[in-house]
C-alpha cells in the first residue's frame, strides 16, 4: 500500500494545467540549484588549481627548507657533510647569494645570483636541472633566466657582465664591482618574477668575488619529500645559530592571501545556490497555498501532520536534490573540458602556465555537497511546516 507522503509527492510534482506558474517556479529552483552548483565546482577547482600551481612553482624556486645562519662563516662543508651522513634520505645543495645588477648595452636589472655546486643543485632544483642538462658551472659560467636571456638578448657562449656592490674598509660608502660572467645555458621557471632575477653561477667563483673564506657558505637548500615533518628533525641536528625555514614560512602571506580568496569566493558562491533555494521556498509555499482545500481535508480526515510535512519535506527535496545531482553532473563534466582542451589559453608570464589548471580536492568537494544539502534542507523545511499550520476548520468552512 502506498504511504500517503509518497502518494501526495508524486501528485504534486506533476504539472498542473490550471497552475503552470507552479510547474515553472519548480523548474527554475532545480535549475538554479544546478547552474549555482556547477559555478560552484568549477570555480573551486580553477582556484585550487592556480593554488597548486603555484605552490608547486614556490616549491620548486623556493626550495622546501633553507638552512639559514645568524652569523657570517657558521655553515661549512663539514657541517654539510655531517647533515648528509645523518639524513641519506634527504638532498642537500649548500650555497652563496647576493643581489647584483645585470649589465646589457642599453639597460640595467636588478637580481639575485646564487653560487652552487651544479651536481648538488641539480639534485634538488629540476629547473635547474633542465637548464643545465649535461653541463656542470665551472669557474665564471652562469646559468641565466629566460627573462633575462631574452631582455638582453643573450645567446649560449655569450658574456654578460655582473655588477657587485663592496663596502670600503671604513664602511661609509659602497663600491661597484663588475666581473664578466660566460652564459652556459638559460632556464624558465614558468614565473617570471624567478626568471628575471635568478642566476647561478659556481660557489668558487661567487667566493672569490665576494673574498669569502675556502669552504664557507650562507645557507644550504634541502629537498624534502615531507617537509612538515623534516623541518624539526633538521632544526634540532642543527647547531646553535642555524635555523631551518620552510617554504611556507617565506610565502606564508602569498598563501594566506590565496586561501582568503578562496574561502571569499566559496561563501559567495555559496549565495548563488542559497538564493536559487529561494524558487524552492516559493514553489512549495504556492503549492501549500492552493492545496490548502485538500490538506484541510486530508488532516480532517485522520491523515498526521507529520505525514503532510514529510509530502512537502520530501518535494522539496527532490527539486533540491536533482538540482545537486544534475549540477554535479555539469560541475565534473565542465572540469573536464576546461582540463582537457584548451578553450581558454592564459598568459604564461602571468600566470605560469598557459593551460587553465583545474584540480577540485576532495575536501572542497564534499564542503560544495555538504553546504548545498544544507541549503535544500532548511528551504524545504520551512514550507512543509507551513502545511502542518493550517486551520482546518477555518480553511473548510471558507473553501
Amino acid at each position: 500500500m502506498t504511504s500517503l507522503p509518497k502518494y501526495l509527492l508524486f501528485k504534486y510534482l506533476r504539472f498542473d494545467k490550471s497552475q503552470p506558474f507552479i510547474t515553472l517556479s519548480a523548474v527554475l529552483a532545480f535549475l538554479g540549484v544546478s547552474i549555482g552548483l556547477m559555478v560552484l565546482i568549477v570555480a573551486m577547482a580553477i582556484m585550487n588549481g592556480f593554488d597548486k600551481e603555484f605552490e608547486r612553482k614556490l616549491f620548486t624556486m623556493n626550495y622546501p627548507i633553507t638552512i639559514m645562519s645568524t652569523f657570517k662563516a657558521d655553515i661549512d662543508d663539514t657541517l654539510t657533510s655531517q647533515l648528509k651522513e645523518k639524513f641519506p634520505e634527504l638532498n642537500f645543495s649548500p650555497f652563496i647569494s647576493s643581489q647584483v645588477i645585470y649589465r646589457g648595452s642599453n639597460s640595467l636589472e636588478g637580481g639575485i645570483l646564487f653560487g652552487v655546486n651544479s651536481a648538488d643543485e641539480k639534485q634538488i632544483n629540476s629547473i635547474v636541472n633542465e637548464g643545465l642538462k649535461e653541463k656542470e658551472l665551472n669557474g665564471y659560467d652562469i646559468l641565466i633566466g629566460k627573462g633575462i636571456k631574452d631582455q638582453f638578448r643573450l645567446n649560449e657562449n655569450d658574456k654578460i657582465t655582473l655588477i657587485f656592490t663592496k663596502a670600503d674598509p671604513g664602511g661609509f660608502s659602497l663600491i661597484p664591482k663588475m666581473k664578466r660572467f660566460d652564459v652556459a645555458s638559460s632556464f624558465e621557471s614558468g614565473l617570471v618574477a624567478y626568471d628575471k632575477a635568478y642566476a647561478y653561477t659556481s660557489a668558487e667563483a661567487l667566493r672569490k668575488i665576494l673574498e669569502y673564506p675556502d669552504g664557507i657558505y650562507d645557507g644550504v637548500h634541502v629537498y624534502s619529500l615531507k617537509p612538515f615533518n623534516d623541518i624539526k628533525r633538521i632544526q634540532e641536528a642543527l647547531p646553535v645559530g642555524l635555523k631551518a625555514i620552510g617554504w611556507w614560512q617565506q610565502n606564508g602571506n602569498f598563501f594566506s592571501a590565496l586561501a582568503l580568496e578562496k574561502r571569499a569566493l566559496f561563501i559567495v558562491l555559496m549565495l548563488i545556490i542559497l538564493v536559487a533555494s529561494l524558487n524552492i521556498v516559493s514553489s512549495l509555499l504556492m503549492t501549500v497555498m492552493n492545496r490548502r482545500q485538500e490538506i484541510a481535508l486530508l488532516l480532517a480526515l485522520g491523515a498526521s501532520k507529520n505525514e503532510i510535512k514529510k509530502s512537502f519535506f520530501y518535494q522539496g527535496l527532490v527539486i533540491g536534490g536533482g538540482g545537486i545531482v544534475f549540477g554535479l553532473i555539469l560541475g565534473l563534466f565542465g572540469i573536464w573540458l576546461l582540463g582537457n582542451f584548451n578553450i581558454i589559453n592564459l598568459p604564461a608570464d602571468v600566470y605560469g602556465s598557459s593551460k587553465l589548471p583545474m584540480e577540485l580536492s576532495l575536501f572542497d568537494f564534499g564542503m560544495i555537497i555538504v553546504g548545498a544539502i544544507i541549503i535544500v534542507a532548511i528551504s524545504s523545511y520551512y514550507p512543509a511546516k507551513k502545511a502542518t499550520q493550517i486551520d482546518v476548520l477555518q480553511t473548510l468552512r471558507n473553501e
